[in-house]
């Protein structure tokens, strides 16, 4: 596909997913999708579901866990949300609601059903693929992914060089990367550099 009609169809595409309103009435605020997508991205991040600042915002990963992962990344502001070299899409495009006990709720399985079939193919320069969170990892790893997010993390060699599964960057998971030194003595310099290339590709 020529470069030109990639980009149109793909701009077609994130427009409609901007208007989805499929969810309309799920919950008690609005549906409002967010997402960031260029055909020419190389780097992209699949995250869960946008949280309550980012349904506010508008823009992806504006909050304290996007803080943390693009530290996680070595990257500031403008070169993540330059979206010509960084896709940003969720499994789920609009926040979900906040859950009593605590944390957001899922997103609903339609969303991811409805739109990465559709996005994933015109993103056909992405050279890496960072999967946050269980529910990116079961549906681009399958079979592969292990028992648990933090099971299929440690295994993150296993994934490469297409992907790097990560766990969500939310305060939540500090303890547990307090447990674990090995995802910043090891794990995190092999995501910048890998990361750097990808965006270096696109430049």
């Amino acid at each position: 596909m020529a470069v030109a009609a990639a980009t149109d169809e793909l701009a077609a595409v994130v427009a409609a997913a901007r208007a989805c309103r499929i969810c309309a009435g799920r919950w008690p605020h609005p549906p409002r999708p967010v997402l960031r997508a260029a055909a020419t991205a190389r780097l992209l991040i699949i995250g869960q579901a946008p949280g309550a600042r980012v349904q506010a915002s508008g823009l992806s990963w504006t909050d304290a866990s996007g803080d943390r992962l693009r530290q996680w990344l070595g990257v500031d502001p403008d070169a993540f949300y330059d979206e010509g070299r960084v896709a940003l899409v969720s499994m789920g495009l609009c926040f979900p609601g906040t859950d009593p006990k605590g944390g957001d709720y899922p997103p609903p399985r339609i969303c991811a059903d409805t739109w990465h079939p559709r996005l994933r193919p015109l993103l056909s320069e992405v050279r890496l693929t960072l999967l946050v969170g269980g529910l990116a990892q079961a549906r681009y790893l399958g079979a592969r992914r292990k028992a648990s997010v933090a099971e299929t993390v440690a295994n993150w060699r296993d994934y490469l060089p297409d992907f790097i599964p990560l766990p969500h960057p939310s305060w939540r998971n500090t303890g547990w990367l307090k447990r674990n030194p090995w995802f910043e003595a090891d794990l995190l310099p092999v995501l910048r550099a890998r990361a750097a290339a990808a965006l270096a590709d696109a430049a």
